[in-house]
């Protein structure tokens, strides 16, 4: 139920899941009144496939999560991840107040063991595809005992979604060992020792957006800043490239040429195309999907849960941790 566009966006996305996966069901959770009346909007969904789950409350979006935590029993995020930790969904997805959600996750699922903290981690377009950036502002503040725990999830996540050995690299200001804080120096001796880990060293932001490295370790105060960055420089660019083209009648036409190109251009940059941030190092999979999203960008997201649903994430990264960190 929360959002910027609440069930208006998120009850398309899944009538559109719906038809997409022939063999998906899915649970909506939140007001069912409103959820009812939104589905009645679609008469030929399967509703066999699609079942509503009441809950009364919701968690608002400048909500303190402490406060969520104590006083809001009965709200669709908390009864959602009740219902994955009771096996009745395989995931949960949710567009709502993110630090409410990562209260709640670890609070009803707990931690894998071996893991302090869950990390947020996401898709960033890159030069040769992407990479996966973790934390994303789960932890502002990180040891570097936490970092190592991120490379190690975020190096599971990227093989579950198709990167074999991927390359592991620590953000920093510089690639040279003697740059960076402490924390990153002592994370980065401790990868150096980890186990079955590919790690390659330090990265710098412009090496990121390269393709440089496959997954890039960062606290998630950098994190966030970095991933609100990008966002406002793809959708910045995307705007003038849209300006420039409306700017006069030569304009007009060499832009009518390139319209297909730039159409996949804007695609490939779109926050949409990229939605949704895995919770990693939970006993079950919680994926968050952008505030803002709609419903293309909130399909997205639950695609991104579907795939670590198939890989079984948890179990995976379980047997890493035991491997690598226990």
């Amino acid at each position: 139920m929360g959002g910027d566009f609440g069930p208006h966006s998120i009850v398309p996305a899944c009538i559109s899941c719906l038809a997409e996966y022939p063999s998906l069901h899915l649970v909506l959770v939140g007001q069912s009144s409103l959820l009812e009346s939104l589905i009645a909007g679609y008469p030929e969904v399967d509703r066999s496939r699609l079942r509503v789950v009441h809950a009364a409350e919701v968690i608002a979006m400048d909500e303190r999560p402490a406060q969520a935590l104590r006083n809001k029993s009965d709200s669709s995020m908390r009864v959602g991840l009740e219902l994955l930790r009771d096996g009745v969904v395989q995931a949960c997805v949710s567009s709502g107040n993110t630090g409410a959600l990562m209260a709640l996750s670890r609070h009803v699922l707990k931690t894998l063991p071996g893991i302090d903290r869950p990390a947020m981690v996401a898709a960033i377009p890159t030069r040769s595809g992407f990479c996966h950036l973790l934390d994303l502002g789960a932890n502002v503040d990180c040891g570097a005992e936490h970092l190592q725990q991120f490379a190690v999830m975020g190096a599971v996540a990227a093989e579950v979604l198709g990167k074999p050995q991927p390359r592991v690299a620590l953000l920093n200001v510089g690639t040279e060992d003697i740059k960076g804080n402490q924390q990153v120096k002592l994370a980065a001796s401790l990868l150096q020792q980890t186990r079955g880990l590919n790690y390659i060293g330090f990265i710098e932001g412009d090496g990121l957006y390269r393709g440089d490295a496959d997954v890039v370790v960062c606290d998630g105060f950098v994190g966030n800043i970095l991933l609100k960055s990008s966002e406002g420089l793809a959708s910045m660019i995307s705007e003038r490239v849209e300006q420039v083209f409306k700017s006069g009648l030569a304009a007009k036409v060499v832009g009518l040429l390139a319209m297909p190109l730039l159409k996949r251009l804007q695609v490939e940059l779109a926050p949409a195309e990229h939605n949704g941030a895995s919770f990693l190092g939970l006993q079950g999979i919680v994926v968050k999907s952008h505030g803002s999203a709609g419903p293309e960008g909130f399909k997205s997201a639950i695609r991104r849960a579907l795939r670590e649903i198939e890989e079984n994430l948890p179990k995976r990264l379980y047997g890493r941790l035991g491997d690598q960190l226990l």
